[in-house]
């Protein structure tokens, strides 16, 4: 058996998430269906992790394996993008790899970015790319309050209550807040995170840089560890898995 990595680009808008479900189209499902019909035999796609409905990816990392070494990768690039581009799906990059490397476990840090459009008129380039926000942020109080979710900590508040993860002790080892003109980017770097983790973060952020919450109560309800008590999670469309690093 022959293993292959594969890096995916892809635009979540129309699709039900990664990971293949009973019902509706999703990536995992739809990029497994074309790896069987191209390859001529049944495929199994592990990804290094889900992402939701709406959720974008920059670089969504992947493996199979399959009986027969792929002789031309170039070629096999071409004719597998043929299949998958109408879908807003692309694979970027394949590399064959040993029969330990597995794209979930093996996975060492996981980057996120989330993009948020703080302007009055709605965005249309780029429309289901980022979250429109009218009010007004203050990105010097949400950098305050970024760098007090950073560390080894219990992320309850922020864990979605269909999250099936064992522990809600995550270790967050970066968050990066950058804006350009009416562009924010937020950046969070950790091993793994929790189901919603990074989309309630960021609706937490966002109340902080609305003036809804001051620094003391962020804080506060990221201690609570209830969820209940979080602010209404950033939408999918603003969320891109960026890179997963082994």
């Amino acid at each position: 058996m022959a293993r292959y990595q594969l890096l995916i680009e892809y635009v979540g808008t129309n699709f039900k998430g990664w990971q293949i479900q009973k019902k509706g189209l999703t990536v995992q499902g739809f990029i497994q269906e074309k790896l069987t019909k191209l390859l001529k035999e049944k495929i199994t796609l592990n990804g290094s992790g889900r992402t939701d409905a709406g959720v974008h990816s920059l670089a969504q990392s992947a493996h199979f394996d399959c009986k027969n070494k792929i002789v031309d990768l170039t070629k096999f690039l071409k004719s597998i993008n043929y299949f998958l581009n109408d879908k807003s799906i692309a694979i970027i990059k394949i590399k064959k790899r040993s029969s330990k490397f597995h794209s979930r476990f093996s996975a060492k840090q996981r980057i996120y970015k989330y993009i948020i459009f703080n302007q009055i008129s709605a965005p249309m380039i780029e429309n289901k790319r980022g979250w429109h926000v009218r009010n007004p942020l203050d990105i010097d109080i949400m950098k305050k309050g970024a760098k007090k979710l950073l560390g080894t900590n219990d992320y309850s508040t922020f864990r979605s209550s269909s999250c099936l993860a064992k522990s809600p002790i995550r270790t967050i080892e970066s968050i990066k807040i950058k804006s350009s003109k009416n562009k924010i980017e937020i950046e969070f770097k950790s091993q793994s995170f929790l189901q919603q983790q990074v989309r309630s973060m960021v609706g937490c952020l966002k109340y902080l840089g609305e003036k809804k919450w001051d620094l003391r109560t962020f804080v506060k309800i990221f201690k609570s560890k209830k969820r209940t008590m979080c602010a209404p999670p950033a939408p999918p469309e603003g969320l891109f898995l960026a890179r997963v690093i082994y």
